[in-house]
């Protein structure tokens, strides 16, 4: 914004401001006050360990909990992955959802500045020139008169005096309404970068699957193939080659709905930076290129009221609220009006001696019935203030309950992995046993065929843990409010 422009801007708060100290009297209805956050000091009822369960393996690493510690407004990056970085940029940069709210804030500004403009006197400029040839009939004289011109120009000044703060009232309510804009566009960042991740690590979840899926493909069918040489030898029975057959079938058949779920997962992806799905991204993530933050923080209770965007924007619709009983509340009350006029009017030259003319004068309007139509607007303003508090509890609660259950989540998923991590190498333990024994004809088909496929569900259920592991974290960050207090995005936007 150029110096002159903030100059402008200063200069007429400054006059509004002023005009509206000289008024009479207060504003009519509630002045807001912010609700107090809830008197807690966690997120449940006993405390939480404060470090998670660690596992040897990647995204098995522990992860501590640090009450107060601030968030960063880019936290993506601590998950170390270039690739993501480089798409949650360019979806702020393109995301057409992101775009819109940005103008719609823009929006909300300018009507504020519109509103403020109601604090100002109104002046009118009017001028006017006629030419004029009139019958001598009308005056008792005869013949024709001569054509002459009339001049006019004045100048009108009105003023409403804000005397019971309604138009104060409506500018809070304007007011009220761009702060909601903003948090909405707050929300609109923390809800894109999120999803941004999430499908990140969606992706990397289902190419582990997919990796994982066709490990066991490619066991199945050594396995087949060494079933049918045996039988070839009548070392086999038919029902052995017959039942592993079924399996590398059934495995098989689980590609198809990950590759369908990965693609989808990526147009989704290629859909959040505001791109077709034909201009499909370069980038592609494993999980093996994510790292697991280390160290999370856990905000206090009283702080994460005035961090999560969805808070601020349900607390500024509740202060929209209140600004409008007291615009109900004005309506209901007399209004009081200056008016003034000066200006000029003749035949020729409107600035001759003598053709000055003028008014003052001062109005008073009292609405004395209309069917109850101004009480019942003030009822049900009322009413829409208790709405909006209420709202605000309830997203107050939802706030508390996501944190929460991203707290309880995180250390559910590290004893996941850690237990899953277990379960793979006890069940590729099994499985290589088994596959001995049954070569040597220790044991039986049915013994290696129940072997594999406990790996199979044991190696899909870790990549699934360490999935949801990641997916967590981002769940804790976006819980929090997403650091947008340390972004300047949405200060620079400002008109």
């Amino acid at each position: 914004m150029c110096a002159c422009r903030k100059a402008q801007l200063s200069l007429r708060r400054g006059a509004a401001a002023g005009l509206a100290a000289l008024l009479a009297g207060c504003a009519v209805g509630p002045n807001f006050t912010t609700p107090k956050p809830p008197p807690v000091n966690g997120y449940s009822a006993t405390p939480m360990p404060q470090t998670t369960a660690a596992a040897n393996v990647h995204g098995g690493e522990a992860q501590r909990f640090v009450q107060g510690l601030d968030l960063s407004g880019e936290w993506w990056t601590l998950f170390h992955s270039p690739p993501l970085d480089a798409i949650v940029k360019r979806a702020l940069a393109a995301n057409p959802t992101l775009q819109a709210a940005q103008s719609t804030l823009q929006q909300a500004r300018a009507q504020l500045l519109a509103g403020e403009g109601g604090l100002f006197p109104t002046v009118t400029g009017n001028a006017s020139i006629t030419r004029e040839k009139l019958s001598g009939a009308e005056f008792g004289v005869t013949g024709i008169l001569p054509i002459f011109t009339v001049d006019s120009a004045s100048l009108s000044v009105s003023y409403l005096l804000d005397v019971w703060g309604g138009t104060r009232r409506q500018i809070e309510s304007l007011g009220a309404q761009a702060e909601y804009e903003r948090f909405e566009l707050e929300a609109s960042y923390l809800t894109l970068t999120s999803n941004v991740a999430m499908a990140a690590i969606a992706e990397a979840g289902l190419r582990g699957e997919i990796a994982a899926t066709q490990e066991i493909i490619d066991i199945e069918t050594q396995e087949l193939a060494g079933l049918q040489r045996q039988f070839a030898i009548g070392a086999a029975s038919n029902v052995a080659v017959l039942a592993q057959a079924a399996a590398l079938a059934q495995s098989r058949a689980q590609l198809p709905p990950l590759q369908k779920q990965l693609a989808q997962t990526r147009d989704q992806l290629t859909a959040f930076l505001g791109r077709l799905p034909s201009e499909e991204l370069t980038e592609t993530f494993d999980l093996g290129s994510l790292q697991l933050p280390a160290t999370l923080p856990v905000s206090l209770p009283s702080k994460l009221v005035e961090q999560r965007p969805d808070i601020r924007a349900s607390e500024s619709l509740l202060h929209e609220a209140s600004a409008e009983v007291g615009v109900a509340t004005a309506n209901m009350l007399p209004q009081f009006t200056l008016n003034a006029s000066y200006g000029n009017e003749g035949i020729g030259s409107p600035f001759g001696p003598g053709k000055s003319i003028w008014s003052l004068g001062a109005g008073l309007t009292q609405p004395l019935f209309e069917g109850g139509k101004l009480y019942y607007q003030r009822r049900a303003a009322i009413d829409a203030l208790q709405t909006a508090a209420a709202q605000y509890r309830q997203t107050v609660v939802t706030a508390f309950q996501n944190v929460a259950d991203a707290l309880r989540a995180l250390h559910s998923d590290a004893d996941a992995v850690s237990a899953e991590a277990a379960s793979v190498q006890a069940a590729a333990a099994s499985l290589d046993s088994s596959r001995r024994q049954f070569h040597i004809g220790a044991i039986s088909y049915l013994s290696l065929l129940t072997a594999e496929q406990t790996y199979q569900q044991a190696r899909l259920s870790f990549v699934e843990a360490q999935a949801s592991r990641f997916s967590d974290t981002v769940a804790l960050f976006q819980a929090l409010g997403g650091g947008w207090w340390h972004r300047q995005d949405v200060a620079e936007a400002a008109p």
